[in-house]
């Protein structure tokens, strides 16, 4: 008995793939300060924030290729031996290439969109694959939980942009990967769940304010703040499964949908 009450007072385990200092970054000091022993996977787990994330909030950091399957295997594995069992995974890569963006289909190199195409919806069929086979083989919770499954995703996922073609691929490709696992594992108590973001990311500066490198700096909340995606994730991990969301496109109040 004592041993069972052991257990269940353990505090979840989080996993969060894909580390960068937006959205990552905040739902690991979001998650770690509600409780939860978190980790962090990053093809480069020595980056500045991912070292900082572990010095100030005790963040596990871990090294994978997201789109290599014998990778996620292993990380899977040290993550559990570690930390226990995962209750929530989000995956956080959008999988762009940088020299097939903005480029016409008649342009666009198709080794570069076949690399988009891994590095966006193969990694999340390969993440979610290995979350869904942990939650699985444990029990539900007093809530009927097994775990959580949270997919960023892109307003890419919901239309195809011009001059995107490979991006809006693997978005879509996500979008129906979660529609399907949704269908899948929610009648077996695991909430799956994407959040298109439809707003570029404005991460907190050293000097407080927030930008992003490529719009600038932000502007009367013009730009989505990672802190406020934090905690909608957090908000969809704690839902009661009676009124479970799949999907809650998030976009700035000046941002023209």
């Amino acid at each position: 008995m004592v041993a069972n009450e052991d257990k269940a007072h353990q505090p979840e385990s989080a996993l969060i793939v894909g580390g960068g200092p937006g959205i990552s970054a905040s739902c690991a000091r979001l998650f770690a300060r509600e409780g939860m022993r978190v980790a962090v996977a990053a093809r480069d787990p020595d980056k500045p924030v991912l070292k900082q994330l572990d010095d100030t909030n005790a963040v596990a950091r871990y090294r994978c290729d997201a789109a290599d399957p014998a990778s996620v295997n292993d990380l899977f594995g040290s993550v559990a031996s570690d930390l226990g069992a995962l209750k929530l995974v989000v995956h956080n890569i959008d999988g762009r290439v940088a020299d097939i963006f903005r480029k016409e289909i008649t342009e666009a190199d198709p080794e570069l969109a076949l690399q988009t195409l891994k590095n966006g919806a193969f990694s999340a069929f390969l993440v979610a694959r290995q979350a869904a086979t942990q939650m699985l083989a444990c029990d539900p919770d007093k809530n009927g939980l097994r775990g959580t499954i949270i997919f960023t995703n892109a307003s890419a996922g919901m239309k195809g942009y011009p001059k995107s073609g490979a991006f809006a691929m693997a978005c879509h490709a996500k979008t129906g990967l979660a529609q399907s696992l949704a269908r899948e594992l929610m009648p077996q108590g695991i909430h799956v769940a994407q959040v298109p973001i439809d707003a570029a990311v404005g991460w907190r500066q050293q000097d407080g304010a927030r930008a992003h490198r490529l719009v600038g700096p932000d502007v009367s909340d013009n730009l989505a703040d990672p802190d406020r995606i934090a905690e909608t994730y957090l908000h969809l991990h704690r839902q009661h499964r009676s009124t479970w969301a799949f999907e809650v496109a998030l976009r700035p109040w000046v941002e023209t949908w």
